[in-house]
């Protein structure tokens, strides 16, 4: 019992020590927000071990959706807006993001993803509240937040709701409502849930927020 005490000891002294080291250049974070960076590698280790978080969904063939998504216009996070037919001819990796979660860390690995196939591809991400209240900071205070901690480039909505319901954001409702996508009923599980869609504007995956761009599932939907 003695060793086993003396071995935890050790651990959480040395996690103690690489969140010092980890966290201490960052002064745009909450404490919250530095631990679940640290600890993000971990938390998406577990869930995936534990097979947590980790569905894919894959369309049919010929899924026959109602138009296209290109359709559908997007409001910005600076208040803007862009027709997603902008991007024609380009994947979009649309995906609901928060800043307090444990999968948050995950913006660094969608922002390297972007910079890697920003000729074929491009990730939306769509703040949400939705998930025990994990975005609860304003337009302004996400887009800084992103930007100045993952450096992110890609685009950013108007923070929504992306879970079904009245409010349900305009392009999730298509993505997660298969009388318009064709095949697909699954909304968001939890933060970080991803959908995938091809350049002519169809709907070819779902991913759970464990689903990762290092996991072997995401390379084969994007190689």
């Amino acid at each position: 019992m003695r060793k086993l005490f003396i071995f935890l000891l050790f651990v959480l002294i040395g996690i103690t020590i690489s969140v010092f080291i980890t966290n201490r250049k960052i002064t745009e974070m909450t404490p919250r927000q530095k631990i679940l960076r640290t600890f993000y590698p971990i938390l998406t280790g577990l869930t995936r071990l534990m097979g947590v978080n980790n569905k894919v969904l894959v369309a049919p063939p010929d899924p026959n959706p109602v138009g296209s998504i290109h359709d559908l216009v997007m409001e910005l996070i600076d208040g803007s807006k862009s027709a997603l037919s902008t991007w024609k001819g380009k994947k979009l990796l649309i995906v609901n993001t928060a800043s307090d979660c444990g999968y948050t860390g995950q913006y660094e690995a969608l922002q390297a993803l972007q910079e890697r196939m920003k000729d074929k591809l491009v990730v939306i991400g769509f703040p949400a509240n939705d998930f025990k209240e994990q975005e609860k900071g304003n337009d302004e205070q996400i887009a800084r937040f992103c930007k100045l901690n993952y450096g992110v480039t890609f685009p950013l909505a108007k923070k929504s709701s992306v879970v079904k319901g009245p409010g349900q954001n305009a392009i999730f409702r298509w993505l997660s409502d298969k009388t318009m996508n064709g095949w697909n009923d699954q909304a968001p599980t939890w933060n970080f849930s991803k959908y995938l869609v091809d350049e002519q504007g169809r709907l070819t995956h779902y991913m759970d927020p464990s689903v990762t761009p290092a996991s072997p599932e995401f390379r084969k939907a994007i190689p």
